[in-house]
């Protein structure tokens, strides 16, 4: 994969733009689509999303809308056109037929295409989910770090909730044949930005919930996994994900370039877990305890020996990016829109308190 991303970097000529640009934006008005329409209008560029319903992006009056469906992208070629984009930052790509799709109808429109990969691509992932074989991936996962070579990363019923929680997935998901489609252009520049488990207001997998309820619920101890406890995985507040977006699309320095986004450096998640209950005045403790005397609802599936600890050195260095929130601010404003906006279905068997008593009742 790298190596066909540097190959044909060096066929690639985009011309640099002057300071202000025209970005499309596919997918434009979502969790991370909002925050990286805010920081593009507010550096001056022309910005133009593409859609399938009305569209909530701030400031909707300095922005061009364009409604249709990306399974459908070449039909509406000359919408897309018409507003002559500078690059193409496409949000939700999930199969490499869109992907192939979208560079076909890009030849036609933009020089460059910045597009939005996960960190699951890589091997360390699916020795996570087991479906890797072999040793633990050794760390820190760099970009050109191996890929997975088992496609399926997951089961169904975890497409089933990522579909339930972003519609754009389907089942065709496969971020490696979007990354391939999206790199092996010798006429549009590609440019592929892996990203990490995503926090912030908006996040629809509302990932700080079920601590904050607990917390919410008067919980004087919170367990955990021996192994989870020390697991550690890449994470990026969502405005400083669309910081890392917002650099890409404008800097022709990141054309046939891979690039990692993640915070530095990656904490266990007893400690993440700490830092936000520290924000939250709690007065309780965590209790790990080892995974045969856990409760089952509170079990991770997956190896918790592999960590997935990413580095973002090369963006930083090369793209100069560096987090527009710091840490703690990005856990008081995810805390603040969590308690405001609670996910509207809970699954009750997540707080299963009478499991959890006994459990911490057998460790004392």
């Amino acid at each position: 994969m790298l190596h066909r991303s540097l190959s044909w970097q060096n066929n690639c000529q985009c011309n640099s733009k002057a300071i202000q640009m025209r970005i499309l934006l596919i997918g434009g008005n979502g969790f991370i689509g909002l925050p990286l329409t805010k920081e593009l209008l507010g550096s001056g560029h022309q910005i133009a999303v593409f859609h399938r319903g009305i569209a909530s992006a701030p400031e909707e009056h300095a922005v061009h809308h364009i409604q249709g469906d990306r399974n459908r992208l070449r039909d509406y070629k000359e919408q897309l056109r018409e507003f002559h984009p500078d690059v193409i930052v496409d949000l939700v790509l999930s199969s490499g037929e869109q992907a192939q799709e979208l560079m076909s109808t890009a030849r036609q429109i933009a020089p460059r295409v910045v597009a939005l990969s996960s960190m699951d691509v890589y091997r360390a992932w699916g020795v996570v989910h087991g479906v890797e074989p072999g040793p633990l991936e050794p760390l820190p996962v760099t970009e050109i770090s191996p890929l997975r070579s088992t496609r399926k990363l997951y089961s169904a019923e975890n497409m089933r909730m990522m579909q339930n929680a972003f519609p754009w997935v389907n089942l065709d998901y496969d971020k490696i044949a979007v990354e391939e489609a999206i790199m092996s252009s010798t006429v549009v520049c590609g440019t592929i930005l892996r990203l990490p488990m995503v926090h912030g207001p908006g996040d629809r997998l509302h990932r700080f919930f079920p601590l904050l309820k607990r917390v919410a619920d008067g919980r004087s101890s919170i367990i955990l996994a021996e192994d989870f406890a020390s697991w550690r995985g890449p994470r990026g507040y969502v405005e400083n994900v669309a910081h890392a977006i917002a650099l890409a699309a404008i800097s022709d320095q990141s054309s046939g370039q891979v690039y990692n986004i993640c915070e530095e450096p990656s904490l266990p998640e007893l400690e993440w877990q700490r830092r936000i209950t520290k924000q939250l005045d709690w007065n309780g403790k965590f209790v790990v305890l080892p995974s045969a005397r856990i409760p089952k609802h509170l079990l991770s599936p997956g190896n918790a020996e592999q960590h997935i600890v990413a580095s973002s050195e090369r963006i930083r260095t090369e793209l100069g990016f560096k987090e527009a929130v710091e840490i703690d601010e990005a856990i008081r404003r995810t805390i603040r829109w969590e308690q405001k906006s609670p996910p509207k279905t809970i699954d009750p068997r997540q707080f299963d308190y009478a499991a959890e008593d006994a459990a911490l009742e057998n460790a004392a």
